[in-house]
Formats: C-alpha cells, sequence, structure tokens
C-alpha cells in the first residue's frame, strides 16, 4: 500500500504528458480546407506530398500544420484610375478564385498565407490600371465595360496563374466618373439619340415621299399608255356603246339629234 503512491504519481504524470501530447499532435480541418504540413527537423513545409484534406489527423507535435481555405472566394478592390485621356476614375473589382489546390505547399513556403494581399490584389490593380489607360471615360460609361472587364480577367490571369492561385472570374461591379465628366457624357449621349431619331423621322418621310412619286409616276404612265392606245375610232365605238346603255335605261328619256364634230351623237336631255 505504500508503494501505491509511488507508482501511481509517475503514472498520472505520464498519463497527463501523453494527454497534452495527444491535443497537441490532433489536428482537424474543416470543410472546404486543406492543411500544408510543416517538418520542423525534417525539411520544413512539404511540398511534395498532396495537403492534409479534411477530417480528423494526427501529427507529430513538434511539427506544424497550417490551414488554407481551398475553395471559391471572393475578394472586393476598390481602386483609383487614370483613363486615357488623363482623368481619374473610381473603379470597383471583385474577383473570385481560390488556391490551386496540388500547389498548395509552394503557395505556403513561397508566398504565405497572405498570398492574398501579397499577390493577387496587387495584380487586379496593375491589370485595372493597364487596361482602363486605353480607353476613354465615354467608353468606360457606356459601351466598354463589359471588354475591359474581360481584359482585366485576361491580363490578371496571366500573372496569377504562374503563383499556383486559380481566378475564376473579374467582375466590375461599378465605375464612378467625376459628376462633371459624367453629366457632359449624359448630355452628349441625349444629343445623339435625338439626332439619331431625328435622321430616322428623315429617312421615313423620305421613303414615304418616294413612295407617294412612285405612285404618282405609275399613274402617269399608265394614262399615257391609255392615251396613246385611245384613237377617234375607239373612242366613237364607246360613245356608241355608251349612248345605247343609256337608251335603253329605263330611267332616262334620251333624244339624239345629229351629231357632234367627232361624229358622236348628241344627247340633248333625260328625265
Amino acid at each position: 500500500m505504500d508503494k501505491l503512491p509511488k507508482i501511481a504519481l509517475p503514472a498520472i504524470f505520464a498519463l497527463i504528458v501523453l494527454v497534452i501530447l495527444i491535443s497537441k499532435s490532433a489536428v482537424t480541418i474543416g470543410s472546404g480546407e486543406a492543411g500544408v504540413l510543416y517538418k520542423t527537423f525534417s525539411g520544413g513545409v512539404v511540398t511534395d506530398e498532396a495537403p492534409l484534406g479534411e477530417g480528423f489527423h494526427l501529427v507529430a507535435p513538434w511539427n506544424k500544420v497550417f490551414i488554407y481555405e481551398v475553395r471559391q472566394q471572393e475578394v472586393l478592390e476598390k481602386m483609383q484610375v487614370l483613363s486615357s485621356n488623363g482623368l481619374e476614375i473610381k473603379l470597383e473589382a471583385s474577383a473570385w478564385f481560390e488556391p490551386k489546390r496540388e500547389f498548395l505547399g509552394k503557395l505556403h513556403q513561397e508566398k504565405g498565407m497572405d498570398y492574398i494581399q501579397r499577390v493577387l490584389l496587387p495584380t487586379i490593380r496593375s491589370a485595372a490600371r493597364s487596361v482602363v489607360g486605353r480607353y476613354t471615360p465615354e467608353q468606360l460609361y457606356s459601351s466598354k465595360r463589359d471588354a475591359i472587364q474581360q481584359e482585366i480577367y485576361e491580363e490578371t490571369q496571366k500573372i496569377v496563374d504562374g503563383q499556383y492561385i486559380q481566378l475564376n472570374e473579374i467582375l466590375v461591379r461599378d465605375v464612378t466618373l467625376p459628376p462633371t465628366i459624367k453629366e457632359a457624357i449624359e448630355r452628349k449621349l441625349k444629343q445623339e439619340q435625338e439626332s439619331l431619331e431625328y435622321e430616322f423621322r428623315l429617312v421615313t418621310a423620305q421613303k414615304e415621299a418616294e413612295k407617294v412619286r412612285i405612285e404618282a409616276q405609275g399613274k402617269a404612265d399608265a394614262n399615257s399608255i391609255l392615251s396613246a392606245s385611245l384613237t377617234d375610232k375607239i373612242l366613237q365605238d364607246k360613245g356608241i356603246d355608251a349612248t345605247i346603255k343609256l337608251s335603253e335605261s329605263p330611267n332616262a328619256k334620251v333624244i339624239v339629234i345629229g351629231s357632234g364634230e367627232s361624229g358622236m351623237p348628241i344627247i340633248l336631255g333625260n328625265q
């Protein structure tokens, strides 16, 4: 019985040490995350093995695990850039991205856990300044936003692709021009719209006038052809036919005496 405390104390101490070691060695990696293992006494960051996946892991207590989010993330950046004519433009853009899982060790070793601030954001700012500098404020305000968005994506993607980052999309959320420039552009666009509307009305009127002219020309041509085909003999025959029809009408009394200079009967009266 006297020996029991002497044995129990070391056992309790060993148990406590074991619990501490286990707690230090246990690593739980959550959903959408991956872990980069750092071996303190055998080479540092592990880059030639797949990163630790989701779930519970036991590692040596003297090693470390750096946990990264590997699902798609979004970062928003607000910046001031210059247009092609030197005017200051406020641009708001966001990027959808994720670290390349298979190169997570390299990313940690070369860029660190703050790779977004070190690599991604500076690249977006540089690409935005380069792209926006090719366009005028009017183009930025109206017709070129989709093209600008695509160009910023392409230029950013070229750089970050070699930095172990997968860029999925760049979205230009807002382009803010100086108020005076914006008002001038809106006035110009309104004037252009009114000019286009006037040109449309003018073309419509010209087409309508052309239509009327063609119809009139057609009628004139028809009358000319008809006049050329009507000889004195034909007119006499048509006049006789018309007179006969009138004389046969039960509602008319026709008296024909002599003939006109053209030989046509003369109708003196009808009732």
